[in-house]
C-alpha cells in the first residue's frame, strides 16, 4: 500500500485550523462594552463595580502599564438560541503564546461574586447550558494591563518593570466581546482529533498503531461536511471510537496528573499583582472543579492561600469548600516556594514551620511533601529540614534545566549532609506547566530514567503565573489518555497519592548524596546585592530579637512580641521567594524589598533595644551584649557583661610603601597599591598569601551571558579580567590601627578599610563601592598558599564540601557556588577561612606554581556585584557596603565561630548588671541557632541547635531557669514520638549528636 501518512497528517492540521475549530462557536453576536480606568493602584471590587464607565469599541487601545480597567459588558441572548449552550467570549487583546505574561482579567457578576479568570488560553464564560433565550447578560471584568516584560526578543532592557518608569502608553487592543453558541459536539471532536493527531506524531513511523490512527482520522475527516461541521461532527466522532477505545499496554508508563498553576510570588510583576493572579487562578480552578468530577488541583505556597483569605473572602469560601471535598489540595508545606541555597538555617526551617502550620490551622491538613518545581538548585542541608518538619517527600523540576550534565534519576533518595534521606521525584515531563499535549506525555514516558524498576511519574498540569491554571481542554485530553493504546496512562491524583504509589513500587531507589546543584542561573547568588543583604541582616536581627525577648520574658516578665515576630518572619520568608532573593525580579519588586527590609530593621532593632534595656536595668556600667553562639571578649554566648580588653594592634610603615598591621597573632603587610601581600600567622609560622600574589584584590570581568541576564553568568566571563591595582590613596585610618584604600575604575569608586582587631586572628576588610558599571562582574580575590583538593562552604545546619579541581564535567560545572557565612580550606593542621556578612556567590580554583617549590595554591574569590540590564536595567547601581574577613590558621570550628561573629556584631549599652545566658552549651561544636518562646504562647522555651563541625558531639545544655520537663520536638514544636528524651539533671540536659544533626528541645518552665 502507498504511504499517504504525511498527506493525512497535513490534511488534519488544515481542517482543524480552518474548519473544525472555528465551528466550535458557529454563531455569535456582539456585546456592548464600557470601561472605567482606575487611577493609580487597583481599587476594591465594590469601587470598581460602582464606577461609571465610558464607551469603548472593540479594536480600541486600553491599559497603561500596570493599570487596572473595569469593563462592563452587556447584551441579550437571542431568542433563537433557546435550548443551546451559550458562552461569552471575552478577548482583552490576548496573545495565546503568552499565558501568564500579559493582561489578565477576573469576571464578576453585578453583585461582586467572582465567576472565573480570563487568560490567553481561557477566554470563555459560560452563560447557560441550555439557555432559555432572551436572558440579559451583565458582566464586569477587572482587567490588569500588566505589560509584556519578557517579549519575543527576550532579555532586552526595558523600563516597563516599574510603574515609576513604565509610562502611560496603552498596552493592549480590545479584540473580541461576543456572545456565542458553544457546540460541545464539535469541541469534543476537536479534542478527539488533537489527542489522536498528537499521539500519532509520537509513534514510530512504521508502527501498526500509527496507521490505525491514520486510517481512523482519514475516515473522520471524510465524514465531516466542511460547509456544515456542526451537523456532521457526531458522525465524524463515531469513526474515532475504535482507536480511542483501544487500551494501553500493561507496561505503559503511568502519569499522575496534578492540576497546578505555578505562580511566582513576584517576578515580572510586583507582589500586589500576585495577590490578584492568585485570586483569578483560584476562581478558575474552583469553577473547573465544580464542572469536572475527576479533576484534582494542588496549590503550594501558604502565603498565596493567606492572600486569598485576606483579600478575596468570597473566593476563599469557594476554596475552603473545594478543600473540604478533597479536590483542592494544599501542597508543599512551605510559606513560599523559596530559594533554598541562600536562606539561613532558621529561615529555611521557618519556611516549613509557617507553611505547614497555616495548612494545619486552616484545614487540619498535614503536608508530607515539599513542592519546589522551580527553585534554582537545592542545598545539601535541606533533607534534614524537610524531615524535621514532619515531611518525607520532595518534588522538583528545575534540575532538568542544567546545561552540562543530565541528572541520572527521576525517582531517587536524596541524602543530605547529616545522612537524612528524602524520597524525591523529578518529573520526566520536564515542565511544571504541562498542557497534556501528546508530545509532553510521550516525552515523559521516553525520558523516565528509572524504567524497568518503576513506572510512575507526576505531571504538574496547567498554565502558571497568570495563565489561569488547568483548562477544560487539558482535562478532556487527560480523559482520552486514561487508558489509550500507544500512550502513557493519565489519571488525576493528589501529590500524596502519587508519592505513596511511587514509594511502594520502588522500595530501593538510587541515592544521590549532597547538593542538587543547578548548572544554570548561578548569577542569582549575586544579583541585587541589597536584596541579599537585607535578607541576611533580617535573619540575624530576628535571631537577636527572639533571643533577647525570650531572655527578658523569662527574667523580667518582658512582654514577648509573638504577633510582631510572626508577622516579620512571614515578611522575610516571602522575600526569600525564588525570584526575589535571587535578584531575578523586576525593578519594582526590588525597590519595594529595599524599603521593606529597612522597615523590618527598624522594628527589630526596637524589640532588641527594649529587651536588652529590660535585662540590663538602669545603671552606668557598659555592657557588651553577645548574640553570637560562642563567647567573645569574656562575655558568654547569649549573655551580657563587661568586655575584656585584649592586647592592641600596631600600625607601622612598610619598606617600599604601604603599612604593616600587627597584633601579636597576625602580621599583615599592605603594599603601596593597598593590596595584602602578606598575612603571617605568627604562632603557626605560616604565610597565608600565595607567593607573588596579593589578597584583597578586586577583579573586574565583562558579564554578558548568552541569555537570562540577571540569572546567568557563563563560564567564558573568566576569559577577560582586569585587576584593580591602581590606588588613588593608601592611608592610615581608624586612629592609626587601620588602612584606608581608595580606587576609581570606569564610572565607579571603591573604598576599602583593612583592620586587624586586637586579640583576634582575622583581617577585616570593609568595602564600599559606589557602583555605576554596566554588564560587569566584580570579584574580591584571596590567593592562598594552600594545597586543598576540596573546601567547605557553610550551608543550612552545617557545611558542604566541594572539590577545587575540575576532573569531571560535574565538577567543572560548579564554577560559581553558594556559601553562607564562610568558606574554609585546609591542609592537615592548618587552614584558612574567608567569612562574609552578606555575600553568597564565590568561586574556588587551584594552581600549581611553575617556579620555586612548584607548590599548589588555592584562590577564593568572593562575588560582590553585577550589573545586568534585564529585567531591572538599573540592577545594583549605587552605593554598597560589604564586610569580609580573612582568618589564617582557622580550623573548621574557627570558621563557624568567625562567621557568626561577623554577622552578629556586639551591641553595647549601659546598665546596672551583667545578664546571664538563658541557655548555655559546653561544646563549641554545638551551635544554637534559635532561643525563643514557644509559638503556642505557653511560655515554654524552645532551643534549636546542631552539630556544626561535621563530627560526633556530646554536650551539656544548661538552662538559666528551673526546668520542669524537656521534650524533643519537630520544627513545629510538636513532640517527636520516636525520640528518646535526653538525660536531664535539673536544668542540665545532656545530648549526643551525629555529624550535623539538628535538634529542637522544648523546655517547660517550673
Amino acid at each position: 500500500m502507498h504511504d499517504d501518512r504525511t498527506l493525512v497528517e497535513a490534511r488534519l492540521r488544515r481542517v482543524l485550523d480552518e474548519r473544525i475549530r472555528p465551528a466550535v462557536y458557529p454563531e455569535s453576536v456582539p456585546l456592548q462594552v464600557a470601561v472605567w480606568h482606575a487611577p493609580g493602584e487597583p481599587v476594591p471590587v465594590e469601587e470598581g463595580l460602582a464606577a461609571e464607565p465610558g464607551p469603548i469599541e472593540v479594536g480600541a487601545r486600553w491599559g497603561a502599564p500596570w493599570g487596572t480597567s473595569w469593563f462592563r459588558v452587556t447584551g441579550t441572548v437571542p431568542e433563537a438560541w433557546a435550548g443551546r449552550t451559550v458562552e461569552a467570549l471575552l478577548d482583552l487583546g490576548f496573545d495565546e503564546n503568552m499565558p501568564g505574561f500579559q493582561c489578565e482579567g477576573l469576571v464578576h457578576r453585578p453583585d461582586g461574586t467572582p465567576v472565573k479568570g480570563l487568560n490567553p488560553r481561557n477566554q470563555w464564560v459560560r452563560i447557560g447550558a441550555p439557555v432559555a433565550g432572551g436572558e440579559e447578560v451583565v458582566l464586569h471584568i477587572e482587567a490588569a494591563s500588566n505589560p509584556v516584560v519578557l517579549d519575543y526578543h527576550p532579555f532586552l532592557p526595558t523600563r516597563l518593570g516599574d510603574r515609576e518608569t513604565a509610562g502611560s502608553e496603552p498596552q493592549y487592543a480590545l479584540t473580541r466581546m461576543d456572545l456565542a453558541v458553544f457546540d460541545e459536539t464539535v469541541w469534543q471532536l476537536v479534542m478527539d482529533l488533537e489527542v489522536l493527531g498528537e499521539l500519532m506524531a509520537e509513534l514510530p513511523a512504521d508502527s501498526a498503531r500509527r496507521y490505525d490512527i491514520v486510517r481512523a482520522v482519514e475516515r473522520a475527516l471524510d465524514a465531516v461536511d466542511l460547509q456544515d461541521v456542526g451537523a456532521t461532527a457526531d458522525r465524524a466522532r463515531q469513526q474515532l471510537t475504535g482507536v480511542l477505545a483501544a487500551p494501553a499496554v500493561p507496561s505503559a508508563h503511568r502519569i499522575s496528573a496534578v492540576g497546578h498553576a505555578h505562580i511566582d510570588s513576584a517576578w515580572l510583576w510586583p507582589l500586589r499583582e500576585t495577590v490578584r493572579k492568585v485570586a483569578r487562578t483560584t476562581s478558575n480552578m474552583t469553577a473547573l472543579i465544580e464542572d469536572e468530577p475527576d479533576f484534582v488541583f494542588a496549590m503550594s505556597q501558604a502565603q498565596q492561600w493567606a492572600w486569598v483569605k485576606e483579600h478575596r473572602p468570597e473566593v476563599w469560601a469557594r476554596v475552603k469548600k473545594a478543600v473540604a471535598d478533597g479536590r483542592f489540595v494544599p501542597a508543599g508545606g512551605m510559606w513560599v516556594e523559596s530559594d533554598t541555597n541562600m536562606p539561613g538555617s532558621e529561615a529555611m526551617a521557618r519556611q516549613f514551620v509557617h507553611g505547614k502550620r497555616f495548612f494545619l490551622d486552616e484545614f487540619g491538613i498535614e503536608n508530607e511533601e515539599a513542592w519546589l518545581p522551580d527553585t534554582f538548585g537545592f542545598a545539601a542541608g535541606l533533607p534534614q529540614i524537610i524531615r524535621a518538619a514532619g515531611s518525607k517527600w520532595l518534588l522538583t523540576q528545575k534540575i532538568s534545566w542544567s546545561q552540562t550534565n543530565k541528572f541520572p534519576h527521576h525517582t531517587f533518595q536524596w541524602e543530605g549532609i547529616d545522612g537524612t534521606r528524602i524520597f524525591t521525584h523529578f518529573p520526566p515531563v520536564d515542565t511544571y506547566n504541562c498542557s497534556m499535549k501528546g508530545g509532553e506525555i510521550a516525552h515523559a514516558a521516553r525520558n523516565f530514567k528509572d524504567k524497568g524498576r518503576a513506572r510512575h511519574s507526576l505531571a504538574p498540569t496547567g498554565w502558571g503565573d497568570g495563565g489561569g491554571g488547568t483548562t477544560r481542554e487539558m482535562i478532556a485530553k487527560a480523559a482520552r489518555m486514561r487508558d489509550l493504546e500507544g500512550s502513557a496512562t493519565v489519571a488525576w491524583e493528589t501529590p500524596r497519592a502519587f508519592f505513596e504509589k511511587a514509594e511502594a513500587e520502588y522500595p530501593e531507589p538510587p541515592v544521590w548524596v549532597g547538593e542538587l546543584y543547578l548548572e544554570l542561573h548561578r548569577a542569582t547568588l549575586t544579583s541585587q546585592a541589597q536584596t541579599k543583604q537585607g535578607n541576611r541582616r533580617s535573619e540575624h536581627l530576628l535571631r537577636e530579637a527572639e533571643l533577647w525577648a525570650a531572655t527578658a520574658a523569662v527574667r523580667t516578665g518582658f512582654p514577648y512580641p509573638y504577633e510582631e515576630l510572626d508577622r516579620i518572619w512571614k515578611t522575610v520568608l516571602l522575600h526569600q521567594f525564588h525570584d526575589i532573593l535571587p535578584g531575578s525580579s523586576i525593578a519594582w519588586v526590588h525597590r519595594e524589598a529595599r524599603a521593606t527590609y529597612g522597615r523590618i530593621a527598624g522594628e527589630l532593632n526596637g524589640v532588641i533595644d527594649a529587651a536588652q534595656r529590660a535585662l540590663a536595668g538602669e545603671g552606668t556600667a557598659e555592657l557588651l551584649f553577645n548574640s553570637a553562639p560562642h563567647g567573645r571578649k569574656g562575655v558568654p554566648a547569649g549573655g551580657a557583661g563587661a568586655a575584656s580588653l585584649p592586647q592592641g594592634t600596631t600600625l607601622s610603615p612598610r619598606t617600599g610603601g604601604g603599612y604593616v598591621l600587627h597584633n601579636g597573632l597576625l602580621r599583615v603587610e599592605i603594599d603601596a597599591r593597598g593590596l595584602v601581600v602578606s598575612a603571617y600567622d605568627i604562632q603557626a609560622d605560616r604565610e597565608t598569601v600565595a607567593p607573588g600574589r596579593a589578597a584583597g584584590l578586586l577583579q573586574l570581568h565583562p558579564d554578558f551571558p548568552n541569555m537570562w541576564d540577571a540569572w546567568d553568568v557563563d563560564e567564558f566571563y573568566r576569559n577577560t579580567v582586569t585587576d584593580l591595582t591602581d590606588a588613588e590613596s593608601v592611608q592610615a585610618a581608624g586612629g592609626g590601627v587601620s588602612v584606608r584604600v581608595t580606587r576609581a575604575f570606569g564610572a565607579s569608586r571603591v573604598t576599602q578599610v583593612l583592620s586587624l582587631p586586637p586579640g583576634e586572628r582575622r583581617l577585616v576588610i570593609d568595602t564600599e563601592v559606589d557602583w555605576h558599571e554596566t554588564e560587569k562582574f566584580l570579584k574580591l580575590a584571596f590567593p592562598l598558599d594552600l594545597h586543598a583538593e576540596r573546601y567547605a562552604s557553610e550551608t543550612q545546619f552545617g557545611h558542604v564540601y566541594r572539590p577545587t579541581h575540575t576532573n569531571t564535567s560535574w565538577e567543572a560545572a560548579k564554577f560559581e557556588a553558594c556559601n553562607h557565612r564562610f568558606v574554609h580550606l585546609a591542609e592537615p593542621g592548618w587552614g584558612v577561612a574567608v567569612v562574609n556578612d552578606s555575600t553568597y556567590g564565590h568561586d574556588v580554583t587551584r594552581t600549581v606554581r611553575t617556579d620555586g617549590d612548584r607548590g599548589t595554591t588555592t584562590t577564593v574569590r568572593v562575588s560582590l556585584l553585577r550589573a545586568p540590564r534585564f529585567p531591572d536595567p538599573e540592577t545594583d547601581q549605587g552605593v554598597h557596603r560589604f564586610r569580609h574577613a580573612l582568618v589564617p590558621g582557622a580550623a573548621i570550628g574557627d570558621a563557624v565561630r568567625e562567621g557568626w561573629r561577623l554577622n552578629l556584631p556586639e551591641r553595647r549599652i549601659t546598665g546596672a548588671h551583667a545578664v546571664a545566658p538563658l541557655v548555655t552549651v559546653d561544646d563549641d561544636a554545638v551551635v544554637v541557632t534559635a532561643v525563643k518562646l514557644a509559638d503556642d504562647g505557653s511560655g515554654d522555651v524552645v532551643v534549636r541547635f546542631h552539630e556544626a563541625h561535621g563530627g560526633r558531639a556530646r554536650a551539656t545544655l544548661t538552662a538559666g531557669f528551673e526546668v520542669a520537663d524537656v521534650t524533643v520536638t519537630d520544627l513545629l514544636e510538636r513532640p517527636l514520638g520516636d525520640s528518646e528524651p535526653p538525660t536531664r539533671e535539673g536544668a542540665r540536659i545532656t545530648v549526643r549528636l551525629r555529624p550535623f544533626e539538628l535538634v529542637t528541645l522544648r523546655l517547660r518552665r517550673s
